[in-house]
Order: structure tokens, then C-alpha cells, then sequence
């Protein structure tokens, strides 16, 4: 899953407003995040197979130490810690944060084919809906959107950017489904790290401009 997984983000700053929603973008990908540096470093494998999938030509054969069940864990456990103590802040609310870093594991699980090892490079799991393009499209339209539509419920702020970026996402999405396959796995890779930071970016400077969103007064 890509843009689907920002829908995470929207919903989860609507039940605590005290985590930013740059934050809980960081988080929600924090996975893929780390991902795309261990392919370029060489530490984690992909290689691209056109028709692996319907929709996803990503053959991601060695990722244990973002994408394993164990590492998910680990990755979530520490986004609690060091969100608790960079923010001080009271334990449900960092580990809000580190549930939206383990959400990325359960929503992957939906669309990957079986290739979410559960630990190690082990006992590989994945529902595999990118074989069902459709529907997979149609997932991560809903929970982008769905979760959008809960951020904004109540509050006083501009929906009118948002939901532009919503769109554009939604676009890069359809791009990944139905056009034509990265050229290398290392290209796959750093634009899928571009894509995160400029996400977060752009979103932190909508906060930065409507303070009102996040506070919902």
C-alpha cells in the first residue's frame, strides 16, 4: 500500500490532537521510510519483475529489517520511545504514534503478496490484493480519503489544498498501478523517499499556516 496508508495519519490526529499530522505521516511510512535507504545501501533487496503482481512489479524478495512482523514491532516500540521523550509526552499519546508506525504492517499485509516475512526472512505472509488491481485502487482511494473526511469533521480550517493533495497522491497512485515500472530498484526506491519527505513537508507547512486544524478550534 502507498497513499492509503496517509489515511492512518488523518484519522489517528482526529483521535489526539497533540501529535502533529507531519508526525503521524512520518510514522505511518516509517517502514518504507527506512525501506528505501537499506535498498540503496544494499542491505535489503528488490528487484523489478514486470507481471510479479497485476498491479506492482516490486518483487521485494529480502526486506527483514523493516518489513519482518518482528521488525515492525521493533520499529513501532521505538517510535513510542523516542516519541515519549522528545515530546514529553504522556504514554497513550506516543504510543498513538507508534501504532501508526506498526499500521503500515497490517495495511501491507492487505495488498502484498506473500512476501511480509514474520521474521528473519521467514514464514512469508501478504493477501496479495495487488492482484486485483481494481480493488486495490479502490482500498487506498477509501482510506486516503475516509480518513481525510474524519480529520476534517468538526473543524475549522481550508479543505480545499488538502483535498488537491489528495488528489495528487491519488494520481501518483494510479501511476504506480497502471503505468510503466521503475526503470531499477534503486530508482523505485529513492522516489518513493522523495515522495515521503515532500508528503511531510507539504503537509507541515499546511499546519504551519493553519494552526486551527490541528487544535480543531
Amino acid at each position: 500500500m502507498f497513499v492509503g496508508h496517509y489515511g492512518v495519519s488523518f484519522a489517528a490526529q482526529r483521535m489526539n490532537r497533540q501529535v502533529p499530522l507531519w508526525v503521524l505521516f512520518i510514522a505511518v511510512q516509517l517502514l518504507d521510510v527506512f525501506w528505501a535507504p537499506f535498498v540503496l545501501l544494499g542491505i535489503e533487496k528488490v528487484r523489478i519483475v514486470p507481471g510479479i503482481t497485476a498491479s506492482n512489479p516490486l518483487d521485494l524478495y529480502y526486506m527483514p529489517y523493516t518489513h519482518s512482523l518482528v521488525a515492525a514491532m521493533a520499529w513501532s516500540a521505538a517510535a513510542f520511545v523516542v516519541y515519549r521523550l522528545w515530546r514529553r509526552s504522556r504514554g497513550l499519546v506516543a504510543l498513538l504514534v507508534g501504532s501508526a508506525v506498526f499500521s503500515h504492517w497490517i495495511l501491507d499485509f492487505l495488498v502484498h503478496r506473500p512476501d511480509l516475512p514474520l521474521y528473519d526472512n521467514a514464514a512469508k505472509v501478504g493477501l496479495g490484493l495487488w492482484n486485483m488491481p481494481v480493488i486495490a485502487f479502490g482500498l487506498e482511494a477509501a482510506f486516503l480519503f475516509g480518513g481525510m473526511t474524519l480529520f476534517f469533521r468538526g473543524r475549522r480550517a481550508p479543505k480545499t489544498g488538502m483535498v488537491i493533495f489528495g488528489v495528487v497522491m491519488l494520481a501518483m497512485q494510479a501511476t504506480v498501478f497502471f503505468g510503466p515500472p521503475p526503470p531499477s530498484d534503486t530508482a523505485a526506491a529513492a522516489s518513493a523517499l522523495f515522495a515521503y519527505i515532500v508528503f511531510a513537508v507539504f503537509v507541515a507547512r499546511w499546519e504551519a499556516r493553519h494552526p486551527q486544524a490541528s487544535t480543531g478550534r
